[in-house]
């Protein structure tokens, strides 16, 4: 996955593989990320063997290019909205919404305005 002006988030993410400040403590997933000018912010809020939960915001315009993973992938839209391809249909998603991305399914994320998801992958 690549975006122009992708950025990765401090490492956060303890030995446990957990964003530490999520340990046993409630907190607000919109919170826990911001938006940078011409750029997608990736933090990982839980890196396992059986999957991982990132969080992703993304500013106006930027772009996920087309890709596969080998497992269904979750999102859940937080704020904003965005257009996701999937194989050749596209979908619009909005804060509110999820949505399955099929393993083995070409698919890429526009942000048409600010945007931000949570993007669950189970390794099964």
């Amino acid at each position: 996955m690549t975006g122009k002006g992708q950025k990765a988030s401090p490492p956060d993410v303890g030995r446990a593989g957990v964003l530490q400040v999520c340990l046993g403590k409630a907190q607000r997933l919109t919170e826990l990320i911001e938006y940078a000018t011409d750029s997608i912010v990736s933090k990982t809020i839980l890196d396992k063997p059986v999957g991982t939960i990132t969080l992703f915001a993304f500013d106006k315009g930027q772009k996920l290019s087309e890709h596969t993973a080998p497992y269904d992938a979750v999102v859940q839209v937080l704020d904003g909205k965005a257009r996701l391809t999937i194989g050749d249909k596209d979908v619009e998603v909005a804060s509110g919404q999820l949505i399955i991305m099929p393993a083995n399914v070409p698919h890429a994320v526009t942000a048409d305005e600010k945007f931000k998801m949570l993007l669950t992958m189970i390794r099964a």
